[in-house]
C-alpha cells in the first residue's frame, strides 16, 4: 500500500511539560494523518530542532492502542472490564456523581484534579473554571517547579533572568543539574553554536555521567543532594582569590560582607568532603568561571528535587552575583522567564468564581488525601468524586501504595479524560477519550525560552474524541453554572480576548499569521540592571524564608510546609535530604529517560524499543560487593515499598548511588509496581514540593524460576 502523500505543512508548538515549549513545523498527510514534525527554523530558540520523539509524533496520534470511545467500568476496580458508553451517557454520569458527592458531604468533597500533560492555556487550565463555578476542592500544584521557583525567586524575586538565546553568545555555560540533551535539547542547540562560534567551555553538573554531561569539556558527578555544598565553595574562592565583583556587590547584594564572613569555612576541601568531588576539580570551575565574565548558568530543575533542593537553587543563583557575571551579555543565570508573559488567564480560569474560603489539597499528597488523613484534607471532608484531565497520579505522583489504596476505594468515583488506558485510567469508574494537540485550538508560552506561540487545530480528531475545553463546557451545562463568567465561548474566542487583553490587537487570527510572539525583555530588565525584583533592588543572599516571597505559597488552609527552623540564613549545604545509613545503604534517583517525557510517550513503539525496559543502574563495584551480575533480577524498597526489576551495571554512576531512567507504566515492571512507590510525598521546606531524586533504599539479590527469557528483555511480566 502507497503511504499518504504530504499535502501541506502546517504550524504548531509542542504542548508537553518541557521548558523548550518549541515552535513546531508539521507535515500534514493526504487522508488527515500527520507525518514528521520538525522544528521551526524561523524561531530563533527552537532553531529547527527537536526531539527525536516529538519528531515522530505520529507515532503516538495514529496509535493502534489509544483511546476512541468513552468506557465504562462494568468489573471490580482495575479488573479491567469495561462497556462502551455514549458521550452523553458519559457526561451525565459525571454531572450525576458529581450531584450525588455534593449531597452527601458538600461541594468540596469534589476535587477535579490536573496537571501539566498539555501546557496550553486553554485545553489545561479550563478545569479551574469549573471548579469554581462549582466551589469544588482547589489544588495546590507542587509536584514539579516549586523548590525550583521558591529558591530562584528568594533571590531574585522575579521568575525571569538572561536572554536563553544569549547561552550561544557565552564564553563559558554552565548545565547545572538538568539533563538538557534528554529534557529540554535547545539548550544544547546554543550551547554548542557557542562553543563551535566562540571556542566556549561546557561544564555540566549533575549525579551522574548522562547524555548531557557526555558533552561535557568539565563533568563534575557529584553526590545527590549536595549542589549546595559546591556553590558554596565556588564563592569562597571568589573572595578568598579576588574573582568576586566587589563593585557589583556592593550595589546589588543585600548583604555581601555577611555572606564573605559565613562562606569562611565553606572551601573545596569542605565542599569536597560533601559533595565527592576532588578539591582540583572545585579550584579549577572557580578558576574557569573567575577569568570568564561571559558565563551563563543554566539552572535546572532536578537538582532542586531534594528535600534541600530550594537551598541548592538558593546558593547555585548565588554564584554569579558574586563573580559579577550578570553585567555581561551571554553571562548571568537563567531558570524560568514564567513572569514576562503578560496573559491574563483569569477568563479561562473562572476566577471571577473563585471563593477563598475553599479548602487547597496538596497534588503531590494524593494518596494521603485519598487515603483519609485529616491533615491532608485539611480537616474537611473526604474526597469522593474526581475528574483527572491531562495527569496519570497513579503513575507519576510518590508514595505509590498510598495512591493506589486511594484510588480502589468503592465509594470514590472517578472521570479519566485521556488519551491512553493510563495506570489512572485502568483503576477510573469511567474512561473518556481526549484529543492531542494537533486537533484542538491552543495557545502556549515557553518557561524555557521567550515567545508565546499559537498551536492552533491541524487536523480533526478521531469521531469520538472530545477535547478537555468540550467536557468543562458541557459539564458545567449538566451542573447548572453555564452562564457563569468564562463560560460559552469557544477556545478561539478565549485566546482572542487574552490576546487583546494583552496589548497583542490582532488576536487570534493576527498570531495564527505571525506564529508566535516573541516576549523577551530588554537587557536591562533581564539583567536586573536597574536591580533586582526586590524594593530594594538588591539580591537576597539573606531571603526571608518565612515571609510571603514564593511566587506559588501554599494556601493558609494547608499550614507548614516543612521544617522552617532548619533553612539557613545565607547559602550553604544542609542534610535535610534522606541520607543512608546500614538498613538502607543506597540513595536512588529517579531521572527522566530521553525517549520519555514523564509518563507521556512510555506507550509509543520507537520510544518503548529505544529505553528497553525498566532497569536499575549501580556501580560495578556496589555490584561485586553486592554478588550481582549484569541483568540481575533485583529488590530495592524502604519504608514506601519494594519495586523489582532488572540491574544494570554502569560507571555512570557513583559508588553508592542508584539512577533509574524514565517513567515506566506500573506494568512495565516484574511485580506491577512503579519507580514512584519508593518516593516520598512528605512536604519540602518551606512551601512544599515532592523530592523525586532523593530516596534511600536498600538492595538485595532476587530470584524467581518463573521468569522467562522474555521478561528479562522486556521488564514486563504478560
Amino acid at each position: 500500500m502507497n503511504k499518504p502523500l504530504p499535502i501541506a505543512t502546517g504550524h504548531s508548538a509542542c504542548p508537553h511539560d518541557c521548558p523548550s515549549t518549541c515552535a513546531l513545523d508539521v507535515e500534514i498527510l493526504e487522508g488527515g494523518q500527520i507525518g514528521r514534525l520538525r522544528g521551526a527554523a524561523e524561531n530563533d530558540y527552537t532553531a529547527g530542532v527537536i526531539c527525536a520523539k516529538v519528531a515522530r509524533y505520529a507515532e503516538r496520534i495514529h496509535h493502534a492502542n489509544r483511546l476512541l470511545k468513552p468506557l465504562q467500568r462494568v468489573g471490580e476496580k482495575g479488573a479491567g472490564e469495561w462497556r462502551e458508553i455514549g458521550w452523553d451517557d458519559a457526561l451525565d454520569l459525571i454531572a450525576e456523581k458529581f450531584v450525588q458527592a455534593e449531597a452527601r458531604h458538600g461541594s468540596e468533597t469534589v476535587w477535579p484534579y490536573q496537571y501539566a500533560g498539555t501546557m496550553g492555556l486553554v485545553q489545561r487550565d479550563g478545569i479551574h473554571r469549573l471548579r469554581h463555578a462549582k466551589r469544588y476542592s482547589g489544588q495546590f500544584d507542587t509536584i514539579c517547579t516549586n523548590m525550583a521557583w521558591t529558591g530562584w525567586f528568594a533571590g531574585a524575586g522575579a521568575m525571569r533572568g538572561s536572554d536563553p538565546r544569549e547561552i550561544a553568545k557565552s564564553d563559558c555555560v554552565v548545565i547545572w543539574g538538568t539533563n538538557a540533551v534528554a529534557t529540554q535539547v535547545n539548550v544544547m542547540t546554543h550551547a554548542a553554536r557557542a562553543r563551535k562560534e566562540r571556542g566556549a567551555k561546557i561544564v555540566v553538573i549533575d549525579i551522574y555521567d548522562n547524555a548531557t554531561m557526555k558533552q561535557a569539556d568539565m563533568a563534575l558527578k557529584l553526590r545527590p543532594g549536595t549542589d549546595a555544598a559546591l556553590a558554596c565553595a565556588l564563592m569562597h574562592i571568589a573572595f578568598r582569590d579576588g574573582t568576586a565583583d566587589r563593585d557589583y556587590l556592593a550595589r546589588y547584594g543585600d548583604d555581601p560582607a555577611g555572606l564573605e564572613a559565613h562562606l569562611k569555612t565553606r572551601g573545596p576541601e569542605w565542599a569536597a568532603s560533601i559533595t565527592g568531588l576532588s578539591v582540583e576539580a572545585i579550584e579549577a570551575f572557580a578558576a574557569l568561571i573567575g577569568k570568564t565574565p561571559k558565563t551563563y548558568f543554566r539552572l535546572g530543575y532536578g537538582f532542586t528535587r531534594q528535600r534541600n533542593g530550594v537551598l541548592a537553587m538558593h546558593a547555585a543563583s548565588s554564584v554569579p552575583v558574586v563573580y559579577g557575571h550578570w553585567q555581561h551579555e551571554g553571562g548571568g543565570a537563567f531558570h524560568s522567564n514564567s513572569d514576562i508573559f503578560g496573559l491574563d488567564k483569569s477568563e479561562i480560569m473562572g476566577a471571577a468564581n473563585r471563593d477563598p474560603s475553599i479548602r487547597f489539597l496538596d497534588q503531590s499528597r494524593i494518596g494521603a488525601v485519598l487515603t483519609g488523613d485529616a491533615a491532608a484534607l485539611p480537616n474537611g471532608p473526604p474526597v469522593t468524586a474526581m475528574l483527572i484531565q491531562n495527569t496519570n497520579p497513579v503513575n507519576v505522583c510518590p508514595e505509590q501504595r498510598l495512591v493506589r489504596q486511594g484510588f480502589m476505594r468503592d465509594d470514590l468515583f472517578v472521570a479519566v479524560h485521556e488519551q491512553f488506558m493510563t495506570d489512572t485510567a485502568k483503576l477510573a469508574d469511567l474512561v473518556i477519550p481526549a484529543s492531542m494537540f494537533l486537533e484542538h485550538d491552543d495557545i502556549y508560552r515557553g518557561g524555557g525560552q521567550n515567545h508565546i506561540v499559537l498551536g492552533p487545530k491541524l487536523v480533526e480528531p478521531p469521531a469520538a474524541v472530545r477535547t478537555n475545553h468540550f467536557v468543562i463546557e458541557e459539564l458545567a451545562k449538566r451542573l447548572g453554572v453555564a452562564d457563569r463568567p468564562g463560560f460559552g465561548l469557544t477556545e478561539r474566542a478565549l485566546i482572542d480576548n487574552m490576546l487583546k487583553k494583552a496589548g497583542y490587537t490582532a488576536g487570534f487570527d493576527g498570531l495564527k499569521g505571525d506564529r508566535w510572539i516573541d516576549k523577551q525583555p530588554d537587557f536591562e530588565t533581564a539583567h536586573f540592571v536597574r536591580g533586582f525584583a526586590w524594593p530594594d533592588g538588591k539580591f537576597r543572599f539573606k531571603p526571608d524564608w518565612t515571609g510571603a516571597m514564593a511566587p506559588n505559597r501554599p494556601p493558609e488552609s494547608l499550614g507548614p510546609q516543612g521544617p522552617h527552623t532548619r533553612l539557613p540564613a545565607f547559602p550553604d549545604h544542609v542534610d535535610l535530604i534522606e541520607t543512608v545509613d546500614e538498613a538502607h545503604p543506597y540513595r536512588l534517583a529517579t531521572s527522566p529517560a530521553r525517549q520519555f517525557l514523564n509518563s507521556t510517550f512510555a506507550e509509543t513503539p520507537g520510544s518503548r524499543s529505544r529505553e528497553g525496559g525498566p532497569e536499575l543502574m549501580i556501580h560495578p563495584d556496589d555490584a561485586a560487593r553486592e554478588g550481582l551480575d549484569e541483568g540481575a533480577i533485583i529488590t530495592i524498597g524502604n519504608d514506601r515499598g519494594e519495586v523489582r526489576l532488572k540491574l544494570k551495571l554502569s560507571e555512570t554512576v557513583r559508588p553508592g548511588v542508584l539512577v533509574h531512567e524514565g517513567l515506566w507504566a506500573n506494568s512495565d515492571f516484574l511485580d506491577g509496581e512503579g519507580i514512584n512507590t519508593l518516593t516520598g510525598a512528605d512536604p519540602v521546606a518551606p512551601f512544599g514540593g515532592a523530592a523525586f531524586h532523593d530516596n534511600r533504599v536498600w538492595l538485595r539479590a532476587d530470584s524467581d524460576p518463573s521468569m522467562t527469557e522474555s521478561h528479562l528483555k522486556t521488564g514486563r511480566v504478560e
